[in-house]
């Protein structure tokens, strides 16, 4: 009886509130439709209260999208995606990503928009009051995105009474957070001292919101990422993972065509970045089915004695001879934290070579087998916004919102 009390009281949502937002809608650029104002109407509901270290649900049902189903074409049926980003704050600050499955009723034309409830996974930190507020949202159809932003202050929509782990209200002590990471505590895979040789550092996950460049337009995107490191004879072996698939397919593509890199930004005691990259997806992807984003790895080789941070950077694709660059919109926080030494040919912000390969303006390249030059060149592979990577889905035929005139939809 006692366990099943606290069951029950764990699920109690949180008091909260409808709340309303004025919002600007952007439709594709493809669509030639300007920009719509509008109202959302949204709930926020997660538990009442909770615990320090907790990781807990939080759900995003939209009462009313801000714009409707344009004079364009009949939406069909789950053929609407939504996904979007609350706001945390209080106790503790950040982003949170949310999204929802494509599944809706069919939506005419002059029709309101009917969007699937979107979650997300929030762990908690710090004690506290933690607040909950919607934000951005996007609208994705047929591998078209409409983006939606507040124009107004969002109020509060949910909060989160959240305690210690010991069920006290003081907070935990938590590590002093790092210049270059605002609204996130520094990793608890810090060194001290000379680690270890092969000694492993886990990062933090951290939430990434891209502004991405490709072939038809602009899109945003927001993603989990992690990065990992390994000592290896005073350099470090870096594995940048994401968290889960941030898309679907949008359309069928082929074995080998997808390749994925990122520039790892180095802060702190040593200044520049580090080419990372993945394989090419091994086998065909089916329209519709979730892309697994490969681990991205390459070798970080300090410049300077001191506690070096890295935070993920630039993001590109290449995708079937179209390159799509993805650029953090707003600082993601540091991901990892180490304590190094300094080495022969390490990274700096200055001009130096280091395994056949230089390093110039704080960007690194490698001469070895498996990296990349840090030049956002062709070469480059780039992983996000591949639901809107449109070379993808035009060279296969799929993108009838590119190649077919709107016009002529709406005869």
């Amino acid at each position: 009886m006692i366990s099943g009390a606290s069951v029950l009281m764990a699920a109690v949502p949180a008091s909260a509130a409808e709340v309303s937002f004025a919002t600007e809608c952007t439709p594709p650029s493809a669509s030639g439709l300007p920009p719509v104002d509008g109202t959302t109407k949204a709930d926020i509901t997660a538990p009442a209260t909770a615990k320090v270290g907790d990781e807990i649900e939080v759900v995003w049902k939209t009462v009313q999208a801000a714009s409707k189903n344009p004079d364009l074409i009949d939406l069909p049926a789950n053929s609407v995606k939504p996904s979007g980003e609350i706001t945390v704050a209080g106790a503790q600050s950040g982003t949170l990503a949310v999204e929802g499955p494509r599944e809706n009723p069919a939506i005419p034309k002059n029709s309101d928009m009917v969007l699937s409830d979107m979650k997300g996974t929030l762990k908690l930190t710090k004690a506290g009051d933690v607040t909950l507020a919607p934000s951005n949202y996007t609208i994705n159809a047929f591998s078209t995105d409409t983006t939606c932003k507040p124009t107004e202050a969002v109020p509060v929509a949910a909060t989160i009474q959240v305690t210690a782990a010991d069920g006290t209200s003081s907070p935990t002590p938590t590590p002093t957070p790092t210049p270059t990471a605002t609204a996130t505590p520094t990793p608890t895979a810090s060194s001290t001292g000379s680690p270890p040789s092969g000694a492993s550092f886990t990062g933090k996950e951290v939430q990434v919101s891209y502004g991405c460049k490709s072939p038809i337009g602009d899109k945003s995107a927001v993603s989990p990422v992690q990065i990992n490191a390994k000592e290896n004879s005073g350099s470090y072996d870096l594995t940048v993972h994401f968290a889960k698939s941030v898309m679907d397919s949008p359309a069928d593509i082929p074995a080998g065509s997808i390749k994925p890199s990122m520039q790892v930004v180095v802060g702190g005691a040593d200044t520049g970045k580090v080419a990372v990259e993945g394989p090419t997806n091994a086998s065909a992807i089916k329209s519709g089915d979730p892309i697994a984003i490969p681990d991205l790895t390459g070798t970080y080789t300090p410049a300077h004695d001191g506690k070096a941070t890295l935070t993920p950077g630039v993001l590109t694709i290449n995708a079937l001879g179209t390159t799509t660059t993805c650029t953090p919109t707003q600082d993601p926080g540091v991901s990892l934290t180490l304590t190094v030494a300094a080495q022969s040919g390490g990274i700096t912000g200055g001009t130096t070579t280091s395994g056949g390969g230089t390093t110039t303006s704080g960007t690194t390249t490698s001469g070895t087998t498996g990296s990349l030059a840090a030049t956002g060149s062709s070469d480059h592979g780039a992983l996000r916004a591949l639901a809107f990577v449109a070379g993808t889905t035009l060279l296969l035929g799929g993108a009838i919102f590119t190649f077919t005139p709107w016009s002529k939809l709406r005869r």
